[in-house]
């Protein structure tokens, strides 16, 4: 071969080669081929004039023992050219490759979810890392990323704690790459979730159903309880038949119970539960132990404009009329009574249906004078009473 011949074939090939090379440039993510693996760093041809050294630290989070633990040769794989030229050939890092994949990938998901079309949500698992102040971090496919405290439940949650160390699915909502800025949402998705279960709810429960449910959470004013994948809330008032004065007094986190349906709002996603009616009124118990026309013994202890309230025994009480305390005229019942006595009355009326029994001391009195009367009364006779006896309504 003549030495022309030769020289224009290494001018070509080097031609070649330098072509290759200025497709290649810093600061992009190449594909290439690993061609031998050591122990503290792994070797690959990106079609640069030499192969090039990965450090076992730029292979993987967390840095493996060795490099063969990662990568194999004859493996694909993504790099980031972060520069080129020197003794080495430059410095690649996978890892850093990885997180720009990683990244489009997020931005693919963002899109996707913001699509008015889009009916299923795309999630990616977030691993909760530590409190911070304002929320919490979270490390995703090696990105670390930052959840809000208001968008980590559907309500507030005064100690985040607990999370750490767990994994939960969330939505990326705001993503800035070159600033390394991911913004993470558990709200957003489980409000969507609440939105789907309480359709399916809202379409198959009615007022008046009793159903299972598990206590959610509990609250000053009420309970919030689990009824297939919605929450309703049962008043402090329809917790229980007796008072309390806290739901805790009588409910725990967790605990299953069964509701009663009260009311259904579909407009405004609400729902009205009540634990009480799923229950015998105790009140009903302690009335059917007395009867219409019987002598009893209790203690004032309220007054009121219209009569006096004495307890019959604890938890129950009955209400003497302002014109059953006295055989007089009074105006106020502290003319008759006062609180803390104890008086002989006769039942009047039980009403069962508004949980009420009116008492009276009057004719208490009256049917103990007339017993006594008759004490001493002739056989034969006949007692008459002067005032006609009318029911109290």
């Amino acid at each position: 071969m003549s030495e022309d011949l030769k020289s224009m074939e290494d001018m070509g090939a080097l031609l070649e080669e330098s072509g290759s090379i200025q497709n290649i440039r810093e600061h992009e993510i190449v594909e290439g081929t690993v061609v031998q693996v050591k122990r503290e760093e792994a070797y690959v041809d990106i079609g640069y004039k030499q192969e090039i050294a990965i450090p076992k630290k730029e292979l993987a989070i967390p840095e493996p023992d060795s490099a063969e633990e990662v990568v194999k040769v004859g493996d694909k794989i993504k790099v980031y050219i972060q520069s080129l030229g020197g003794e080495n050939g430059g410095v690649l890092s996978k890892i850093k490759a990885d997180a720009e994949v990683v990244w489009d990938d997020l931005r693919a998901i963002k899109n996707h979810n913001e699509d008015p079309e889009t009916e299923d949500l795309e999630t990616v698992d977030a691993k909760i890392t530590n409190v911070v102040k304002g929320g919490l971090t979270a490390t995703v496919n090696g990105l670390r990323g930052f959840i809000p405290a208001s968008q980590m439940e559907l309500h507030f949650v005064k100690d985040l704690s607990s999370y750490v160390g767990q994994t939960v699915k969330a939505l990326p909502i705001e993503i800035e790459s070159h600033k390394r800025r991911l913004v993470l949402s558990r709200r957003q998705l489980l409000e969507r979730e609440r939105e789907s279960k309480q359709q399916e709810v809202f379409s198959t429960i009615h007022e008046g159903d009793i159903l299972d449910g598990t206590v959610k959470r509990l609250v000053d004013y009420g309970a919030f309880i689990d009824i297939g994948g919605v929450d309703g809330l049962a008043h402090i008032s329809d917790l229980s038949w007796e008072r309390i004065s806290q739901p805790s007094e009588i409910l725990k986190v967790g605990q299953e119970v069964k509701v009663y349906v009260k009311n259904i709002d579909p407009e405004a996603h609400r729902i009205s539960l009540s634990i009480k009616q799923t229950q015998r009124d105790p009140w009903l118990d302690k009335a059917e132990q007395f009867k219409e026309g019987e002598l009893i013994e209790g203690k004032i202890v309220k007054l009121a404009k219209f009569g006096a309230f004495m307890e019959i025994e604890p938890g129950f009480d009955g209400l003497i009329p302002m014109g059953e305390l006295s055989d007089r005229r009074i105006e106020n019942a502290d003319e008759a009574v006062a609180v803390g006595d104890i008086v002989k009355v006769k039942v009047l009326r039980i009403d069962q249906k508004r949980k009420r029994i009116s008492l009276s001391i009057n004719r208490a009195r009256r049917d103990s004078s007339n017993a006594n009367y008759r004490r001493y009364q002739p056989k034969g006779e006949v007692a008459v009473n002067s005032a006609e006896e009318t029911p109290v309504e």
